[in-house]
């Protein structure tokens, strides 16, 4: 799929999902909401993707809504609004596949949310993230949502309620950051953990997924015999046999199932 606002490309079992709209620093307008939540869907039920890489063109990842759509709505048109705009926060929690965020300059509200709310995030040594929203009188209830799942409720509260902007050491030390890179090597270092990634046996990756993502609900014995059944699963597999089959023979895997 290409277009003004989204454009998307394929390579050795990656998929590419690049935000188009450089010259508005990223902003979210409605299309390109729906442009982004359509990509991730159509990576999603694409069996030559195994991982799907979050990029942005321009100088800036993205600076979250636009400011523009906020100007005289109803309760009942931003309600629609804001659940078009946030369809990504609920596809990239559904999503099996493993989603890497690669980002350079600012990631500001929901463009935090972006970042924070896939699997993966690398970033510029140069880039700035911040939940943003109250110092404009509104506030980052979506980043929020994924951000609950990584840090703590004090450092969680201090970010959306003072908008203050942090660096991606800050970020990385935080948790909410997997790597920081020069800002040069981005693009290279994304790359090389997303081709990791691919290498790895599809389907146990995608359980693994699963499995690391129900461990946040549930009680530890739920978990336990939650993860006892995921690996049951897996090794009953023709990848799991393969996999212990090639490193007995000193061989490279091949990978069957998706």
């Amino acid at each position: 799929m290409s277009s003004e606002l989204i454009s998307t490309r394929k390579e050795d079992r990656i998929g590419f999902i690049t935000l188009n709209r450089p010259e508005a620093m990223n902003t979210f307008v409605p299309e390109f909401a729906k442009q982004l939540d359509a990509a991730l869907w159509a990576m999603e039920h694409d069996d030559e993707v195994m991982v799907v890489v979050v990029n942005a063109a321009g100088k800036h990842f993205c600076t979250g809504i636009s400011l523009d759509q906020f100007n005289n709505k109803t309760h009942r048109e931003y309600r629609k609004l804001l659940y078009g705009i946030d369809a990504f926060y609920r596809t990239l929690a559904k999503m099996k596949k493993t989603t890497i965020a690669s980002v350079q300059g600012f990631a500001l509200a929901n463009g935090a949310g972006l970042a924070f709310g896939c699997d993966l995030t690398v970033a510029a040594e140069s880039a700035t993230f911040g939940t943003t929203a109250i110092n404009v009188g509104l506030i980052c209830l979506g980043p929020a949502a994924p951000m609950s799942k990584i840090i703590g409720r004090k450092k969680l509260l201090e970010m959306v309620l003072t908008g203050d902007m942090i660096s991606a050491a800050d970020a990385e030390n935080l948790g909410l950051v997997n790597k920081v890179v020069a800002d040069e090597e981005l693009e290279a270092a994304t790359l090389k953990l997303a081709k990791k990634l691919a290498a790895k046996s599809p389907i146990a990756l995608r359980i693994g997924k699963e499995g690391l993502n129900r461990l946040l609900d549930g009680s530890y014995q739920q978990n336990l015999d939650g993860m006892d059944d995921l690996f049951a699963a897996l090794c009953a597999t023709e990848d799991a046999e393969e996999g212990a089959r090639a490193f007995l023979e000193k061989r490279p895997p091949q990978w069957k199932e998706q």
